[in-house]
């Protein structure tokens, strides 16, 4: 099979200001018609949303994807919690990250690989005030030197 083409619909951008990224997954999701249809045309929305263990299932909640405009009857809430599809040894391995005091899991991208809907998932632990402040002084500087190499021609 060849290199598989990845269409990224959605990101969570504020996750990343927010959270240390120590690990990442990808997971299938379990979806209705009209809801994939919608999240082809990009309707979806990763704001606010988390991921959460249940009974030994992961599901996202809070991730809003709005409602198909040609799908009447069939369209389901837009808020509704979705099962995200890991094999059993990813999410033990998820739930002994979870047991440990401050982390979290927070899906970062939502994208299409080939046909099929993929959530980018991250166990991630929460940043202080003062680490927020040291990354934005960190990209300020990155972003200066990237400025001054670029103003000088060689």
């Amino acid at each position: 099979m060849g290199k598989d083409n990845i269409k990224i619909l959605a990101q969570n951008k504020k996750a990343r200001h927010d959270y240390f990224i120590e690990e990442t997954y990808e997971a299938g999701i379990e979806l209705f018609g009209t809801e994939v249809k919608s999240i082809r045309l990009g309707k979806v929305n990763l704001k606010d949303s988390y991921a959460g263990i249940h009974k030994g299932e992961v599901f996202v909640y809070n991730m809003h994807v709005s409602p198909y405009e040609k799908g009447n009857i069939f369209n389901k809430d837009p808020l509704r919690t979705r099962k995200l599809l890991l094999n059993r040894y990813e999410i033990n391995k998820l739930i002994g990250y979870i047991q440990q005091k401050g982390y979290t899991l927070v899906p970062l991208s939502v994208y299409l690989k080939g046909s099929l809907v993929k959530v980018e998932l991250a166990v991630a632990k929460g940043k202080q005030l003062h680490d927020k402040r040291q990354a934005i002084a960190e990209r300020d500087a990155k972003r200066d030197i990237e400025r001054s190499f670029r103003g000088k021609a060689y």
